[in-house]
């Protein structure tokens, strides 16, 4: 029976755990899954553009001994010219697995009833799970472990924030979500994650203060609008700019490191002497992109 992964949310802690391990075994030995793939073909539609997900996808799956197609649905004007479900069915018939990077979830939801085949979550605007596993792969790889740590997110509540709780409660990571008002997560999302959260000891805290980061091992954020919200950025600025992760917040929350899944902007939502810093660790984020779909892509496809 085949498995889609449009979010964490159903997975168990067990389930999350293996994953983030096999994450970890690809990148430390690539040989031993450079078959994995092998015979296969995956079709990558976007209807965003993208710079780290399309490259991450398109040379992992290569690593793997598989074979991606790229179809941009802006230049190729598939949105609109075809529905959605008839789109997916007749992917299906070629491809071994579709990986979808669209503006509504909906979409994801119609792609994985009419394919036959797995249909991935590339992003949405409801989650980002390829993101959350590069993450956490991230922060297992500094601290030796996910559990227990405390991870203060700052900004925007987004599709970035739904899922780094997600897979943050799965994991035994407490979060703290701080964002301007009328900015929140999703409180259906929320509430996804502290069910998940009250299984595993998990405490997640929401608020609007910037002090409730304090204790944070790691301080998180996110552009603060995200690709196509046209929201003029003078408009949110002011509202924002007392959010803006830099060096006065990590010595106030006592942070050692700070993740940005990018693209950022320098000086806006974080500053840029501090992505360039010892304590960034936004390109070890970036590289773990790849071996984090790499992950999912054998979960749901290998042999």
């Amino acid at each position: 029976m085949k498995q889609d992964l449009l979010t964490f949310a159903n997975w168990t802690p067990e389930q999350m755990q293996e994953l983030l391990s096999l994450a970890v075994q690809i990148k430390q030995a690539p040989q031993a899954y450079s078959q994995a793939l092998a015979g296969k073909s995956i079709v990558a539609l976007f209807e965003k553009p993208s710079l780290r997900t399309r490259v991450s996808f398109d040379i992992g799956i290569n690593r793997l001994g598989g074979h991606m197609v790229y179809l941009d649905s802006q230049s190729n004007k598939l949105a609109g010219r075809e529905d959605s479900v008839d789109v997916a069915a007749n992917l299906a018939c070629w491809a071994d697995a579709i990986v979808a990077r669209v503006f509504s979830h909906s979409t994801l939801e119609t792609f994985a009833e009419a394919a036959k085949v797995p249909v991935i979550n590339a992003l949405c605007d409801k989650y980002h799970p390829c993101q959350g596993l590069a993450d956490y792969l991230t922060l297992f790889e500094k601290f030796g472990s996910c559990e227990g740590l405390t991870m203060a997110y700052v900004g925007d509540g987004n599709n970035v924030t739904h899922s780094l709780l997600i897979v943050g409660a799965l994991l035994g990571c407490h979060q703290v979500v701080v964002t301007p008002k009328g900015h929140e997560a999703v409180p259906e999302i929320v509430a996804q994650a502290k069910a998940i959260a009250e299984k595993t000891g998990v405490k997640i805290i929401e608020s609007n203060d910037v002090a409730a980061a304090k204790g944070a091992n790691v301080i998180y954020t996110d552009t603060w609008l995200s690709m196509g919200d046209d929201t003029p950025l003078e408009a949110i600025k002011d509202k924002f700019m007392p959010y803006q992760v830099n060096e006065a917040l990590m010595e106030l929350t006592g942070a050692t490191h700070v993740l940005h899944c990018q693209p950022a902007h320098r000086d806006l939502e974080i500053t840029g002497s501090l992505m360039d810093s010892d304590a960034s660790l936004l390109m070890q984020q970036a590289e773990n992109r790849m071996h984090g779909q790499n992950a999912i892509l054998t979960h749901l496809l290998g042999a």
